[in-house]
């Protein structure tokens, strides 16, 4: 279990990325399966789901947070043709920063296939608190931002079997 000053493995998760990545390969992901294996696999014991705040979902919300997962709300906007917007990029980046620089990370794990963390993988790498990224999306969508960073890439696509609900 973790203490208030021990530095955690966390998985930073950009929901639509990896909900809209996992629709694209035509299977479900089992958060609760999904949850488990971070920790095991990573040693991930914060896992955070940075997702716009959609008042009909709240019962998948509920589902996530039984999971075990820490959800970090952004209010979101509707475009003009009435599909919600909730950019949780910055959120995502704010979140992983202010806990590496408060000393709560120990090293952290992407979850996306967006090419807008480069940055914050870069800056975490120069920290030595970078532990990989896990992309949704295949290889030949995960954006070439990401893999110029050099750092570690898997996909979760290889855990299908594994992952998928049944």
């Amino acid at each position: 279990m973790e203490s208030s000053d021990a530095k955690i493995n966390i998985a930073y998760i950009d929901a639509a990325n990896l909900d809209r990545a996992i629709r694209d390969l035509q299977w479900k992901l089992d958060y609760k399966k999904f949850r488990v294996w971070l920790a095991d696999k990573y040693k991930v014991e914060r896992a955070y789901i940075f997702i716009g705040l959609i008042p009909k979902y709240k019962d998948l919300y509920t589902y996530f947070q039984e999971c075990g997962f820490t959800l970090v709300f952004k209010e979101v906007v509707y475009q003009g043709s009435g599909v919600p917007k909730g950019n949780c990029d910055t959120d995502l980046i704010m979140q992983a920063i202010d806990d590496a620089y408060e000393d709560r990370l120990e090293k952290a794990l992407l979850i996306s296939s967006d090419g807008d963390y480069a940055p914050l993988v870069k800056k975490l790498q120069v920290r030595n608190q970078f532990l990989g990224i896990l992309s949704p999306a295949p290889a030949k969508k995960c954006s070439i931002l990401l893999k110029r960073t050099n750092a570690p890439i898997a996909y979760i696509n290889d855990q299908k079997k594994l992952l998928q609900i049944k």
